[in-house]
């Protein structure tokens, strides 16, 4: 992807909160914000910092520093906790903020020299990294570093451009915002970005704007089938809508493709550490999907999906991981299921598996049984600790508005004695009547 490229598309190119915005308004943002970056601050063979969300200038000043062969640290501020140990993380030098008028305030933590292997052999190449971030089980976010000119390189220029409006819905440090980012201005796609997340807005926007591609997550599409007016807003526009982040429910895409029959399905599939992969759903029904990605190869060893890229990080910093084999394989933790065509079904993480006294429990075969009990609208199954067994299986389960507690508890015991082997019956039922979510629309416990 050539960034001059976006001077021969015609038409808008991203609409946010401050206007309509043209390819070649784009290309003017980026080379004014270059010159300010280069008047203002020295930052070659620095961490830089973004704090922003997305918007036409976040857009403008990432590339503007493309070539500026520095460290490129996108960040959504979530909550001040969370900000400020990505910051440290990173190791960040500068903090650049876009202020009211829309011009660069430039904010200089430290001096220090990097130390990080990753970084220096990015810069090495008169190239820029983009840091993207995963939780460690520590609470302290990891940090990895993709080569920010070789992963935009990889986008192969389009023969034309094409005209699908993308909402862009996932945020500007999440893999999957990036990749939709980058996709879009390849081939020359406008971008519409909503002023806020929440559903009712969401869809709002995608009437008003005429939104033809929605990316997002399974626990955002099912807080938006539960808006009040859902059914009387216009999807007409919509055409595509691809998922991923976490796992579809079969009961889920069932009701979208109820509630939505006009539209295609497709399951993405990527991780911040591997980039996005193409992949191709077997139907807009089905979980079942296949990696098609020329640039990628995978295998499945023990169950477990491993996956080489072109765009894979070398790993994380500061600390060594067995999820990174030593030739070049990526481990990424999720358990596959084949069908006789050679489509790839996800049926859980490796680490979710529960241990009830050595007997396995896969969360997914429950949650599939409890989805499909009249009352309820999502559930996530766990493990707690046991003295007896080791693990107990629970369940949270959210229920639809109306549903009598009481009556729905006896209709899943009598469904999973009836559909399970008894070592996989929930022993702890937990109610609740709302879809809770992280800050990027995942499903949480």
């Amino acid at each position: 992807m050539r960034i001059k490229q976006f001077i021969e598309y015609q038409g808008e190119a991203i609409s946010d909160a401050n206007g309509s915005f043209s390819y070649q308004d784009l290309d003017m943002q980026i080379n004014k914000y270059h010159d300010m970056v280069t008047k203002n601050s020295s930052i070659s063979n620095k961490v830089v910092v973004i704090d922003s969300d997305y918007s036409f200038y976040s857009i403008s000043l990432l590339f503007s520093l493309l070539n500026h062969n520095c460290i490129i640290v996108p960040i959504v501020k979530t909550t001040e906790d969370e900000y400020a140990s990505k910051v440290i993380a990173s190791e960040a030098n500068i903090i650049i903020r876009i202020n009211d008028n829309h011009e660069l305030d430039f904010k200089h933590i430290n001096n220090n020299k990097l130390s990080y292997n990753d970084y220096l052999t990015i810069l090495n190449r008169k190239h820029s990294g983009i840091v993207l971030f995963t939780s460690g089980t520590t609470g302290v976010p990891k940090v990895m570093v993709h080569d920010f000119n070789n992963y935009i390189e990889s986008f192969n220029p389009p023969r034309r451009q094409k005209s699908l409006r993308f909402l862009m819905f996932l945020m500007f440090d999440h893999i999957g915002g990036l990749n939709t980012l980058f996709n879009c201005l390849n081939n020359g796609s406008p971008i519409v970005i909503p002023e806020n997340r929440n559903p009712s807005d969401i869809l709002e926007t995608i009437e008003k704007k005429k939104v033809n591609v929605l990316p997002t997550s399974p626990t955002f599409l099912n807080m938006m089938l539960q808006v009040d007016d859902f059914e009387e807003r216009d999807m007409s526009s919509l055409k595509l809508i691809t998922y991923g982040t976490e796992k579809m429910p079969q009961a889920l895409l069932d009701k979208l493709n109820i509630m939505l029959p006009k539209i295609k399905y497709l399951q993405t599939f990527g991780t911040s550490e591997t980039g996005i992969l193409k992949t191709k759903s077997k139907s807009s029904n089905s979980l079942y999907f296949k990696i098609v990605d020329e640039d990628v190869d995978y295998k499945i060893e023990d169950n477990q999906l491993l996956i080489k890229s072109k765009t894979s990080v070398a790993g994380y910093k500061g600390e060594d991981s067995k999820k990174f084999t030593n030739d070049g394989w990526f481990v990424t933790g999720d358990l596959i299921e084949l069908d006789d065509d050679g489509y790839m079904r996800i049926v859980g993480r490796i680490n979710d598996v529960i241990n009830v006294g050595g007997l396995k429990v896969m969360p997914t075969e429950v949650e599939e049984v409890l989805n499909l009990v009249d009352g309820v609208l999502d559930s996530t199954v766990f493990a707690r600790e046991n003295a007896i067994t080791g693990q107990i299986v629970c369940a949270k389960i959210i229920m639809n508005r109306g549903a009598d507690k009481a009556e729905l508890k006896k209709r899943l015991k009598k469904t999973c004695t009836q559909k399970l082997d008894g070592y996989k019956n929930p022993v702890k039922y937990i109610f609740t009547d709302t879809i809770g979510h992280t800050s990027r629309f995942k499903k949480e416990l």
